[in-house]
């Protein structure tokens, strides 16, 4: 069963750029687009980041989230990424779905109106029941922290 979305627009957002999109029938990430309330390019200097509309506010069925991730694209040719990647966009939220774009370039970047900017993946979300114990289980492992497991 596929979760349900939800999407409204936001006053002034351009419609005919569509809802979020598939871009291939395997694709596991659907392409989120600038929708600039003025039409105009956002041009983003080497190092800034910026809050880009979508134009859309959605609810997402209980249960579930949505992660906003980089696109590869943007990122290799670019340097295009995604300030807080991914960003987790919970099944309460309602308000204005933004992506905040960083540009880890040296070179200035230009966002357009329309450019698919970043894509939004669905995931299941379990909530924990979080316990204290006054001892962990061990393992093999133990407390062997970053880089433990890999080469010597």
């Amino acid at each position: 069963m596929k979760p349900l979305i939800e999407f409204v627009w936001e006053d002034g957002a351009d419609q005919s750029l569509g809802l979020p999109k598939y871009a291939t029938p395997g694709a596991a990430g659907a392409d989120l687009r600038a929708n600039i309330t003025n039409r105009s390019d956002i041009i983003m200097e080497a190092g800034t980041r910026a809050l880009i509309s979508t134009g859309l506010h959605l609810a997402i069925a209980k249960g579930f989230e949505v992660q906003i991730r980089p696109r590869s694209g943007l990122a290799l040719k670019h340097g295009i990424t995604l300030a807080n990647a991914p960003g987790t966009i919970d099944c309460d939220y309602r308000g204005p779905l933004g992506v905040i774009l960083l540009n880890v370039s040296s070179d200035a970047f230009t966002v357009s109106h329309g450019d698919r900017i970043a894509q939004m993946v669905v995931s299941s979300a379990v909530q924990a029941e979080f316990l204290w114990v006054n001892s962990l289980s061990t393992t093999t492992r133990g407390d062997g922290g970053f880089g433990s497991t890999g080469q010597k």
